[in-house]
């Protein structure tokens, strides 16, 4: 068997990485060549993901590079069709909701090549968000869906899919935030920055809606606000970075600090206070490592992380940042002393979610 696996992001690359080693422990027989399509393509973004999370390099480099989304899409789709001419994989495998998943996936359909999407189902009921779109077509073009939620698996039978194409597997991201937890736990990278552990808001911030226009300074000017009551600890783009030089008023104690590689910055987050993002997966993460998120979203697909009451919806109002000291209080007070365990994870974030695909694929 030939799986010819797609990888184009950051949280690409933690999702893909448990699978990639999964399926070469239960079936090393089996032939896995790896596409990266270089739709993040500094060090910073994706090659440090190879060099922790031992992913092996690559096979083919796409470098579709930046662009606007169409541009990406069919850079991707025009680079990637003469490869899976060439070596005609059995699978491809698509994750998450990128440019680079639904540019593969319709590139590989319409040669007649199965197509398998990690982390389906997932919605956020916002047609506005690029990555909706994605998701939406990805999962009806897709011949297997592996899903890591059962809200994503009523998502898609709401949507006309036939239950049979879609498997509740897990959370391969917990996957790898667990088999790297001996390594992450005992960095304390806050130290460098002169931060206690549990003391600070670490804050990510990318989407456009929020970096690229006057949101941005609406929601430093919260930050230095509550960096009054509590550190705040900023890992910055270089692209954010620039849009801010000169152009807003930073207080003392908020720290605007370089992106950091992903086992420095699983310990960021687990020795944080609260977590301030837009990003999905970090909803994921601080869900199971039991720290207080506060999303800067109007909608989540992750609603399982609400439910949990681990995930606080702020909106996309910058304004509410300035809450964020006055609700981690009220948590505290209504739940009595702190306790010494996270929260129970979802079902099936247990480690094991690439094991059984694996256990699928070899079937």
């Amino acid at each position: 068997m030939r799986i010819l696996h797609i990888l184009g992001t950051r949280p690409n690359f933690v999702k893909m990485a448990p699978l990639i080693a999964a399926v070469s422990r239960r079936s090393p027989e089996t032939d896995q060549l790896i596409v990266h399509t270089g739709q993040h393509y500094d060090r910073m973004m994706s090659e440090i993901f190879f060099d922790q999370l031992g992913v092996p390099a690559p096979d083919f480099m796409l470098e579709v590079g930046s662009g606007s989304h169409a541009q990406q899409t069919a850079r991707v789709m025009e680079r990637l069709e003469p490869l899976l001419v060439d070596n005609r994989p059995d699978l491809v495998v698509v994750p998450g909701d990128v440019n680079s998943t639904v540019a593969a996936a319709l590139t590989a359909v319409k040669l007649g090549i199965p197509v398998a999407h990690l982390e389906a189902g997932l919605r956020s009921h916002d047609r506005t968000m690029p990555e909706e779109i994605n998701r939406i077509i990805t999962d009806q073009i897709a011949d297997t869906l592996w899903v890591h939620s059962e809200e994503a698996l009523r998502n898609l039978e709401l949507e006309g899919i036939p239950k049979e194409r879609a498997s509740f597997v897990g959370n391969t991201m917990i996957d790898s935030l667990v088999a790297l937890q001996e390594r992450f736990r005992p960095l304390e990278s806050c130290r460098q920055f002169s931060l206690e552990p549990g003391s600070y808001l670490l804050v990510t911030l990318h989407r456009p809606a929020l970096v690229d226009g006057p949101l941005l300074f609406e929601a430093i000017a919260a930050l230095n606000e509550v960096s009054t009551l509590m550190p705040v600890l900023f890992p910055v783009h270089p692209r954010t970075r620039a849009r801010l030089a000169g152009n807003a008023e930073l207080a003392d104690n908020l720290h605007l600090v370089d992106p950091a590689g992903y086992l420095e910055f699983l310990s960021l987050e687990a020795d944080a206070g609260a977590v301030l993002t837009d990003s999905g997966g970090i909803q994921e993460e601080t869900t199971y490592l039991g720290i207080p998120c506060f999303t800067l979203r109007d909608n989540t697909e992750r609603p399982v992380t609400i439910e949990l009451g681990t995930n606080v919806l702020l909106g996309l109002d910058p304004a509410r940042i300035s809450e964020i000291p006055e609700i981690i209080a009220g948590q505290e007070k209504a739940s009595g002393p702190v306790q010494d365990t996270a929260p129970e994870p979802p079902p099936l974030w247990d480690g094991h979610a690439a094991d059984r695909i694996a256990d699928q694929l070899a079937s």
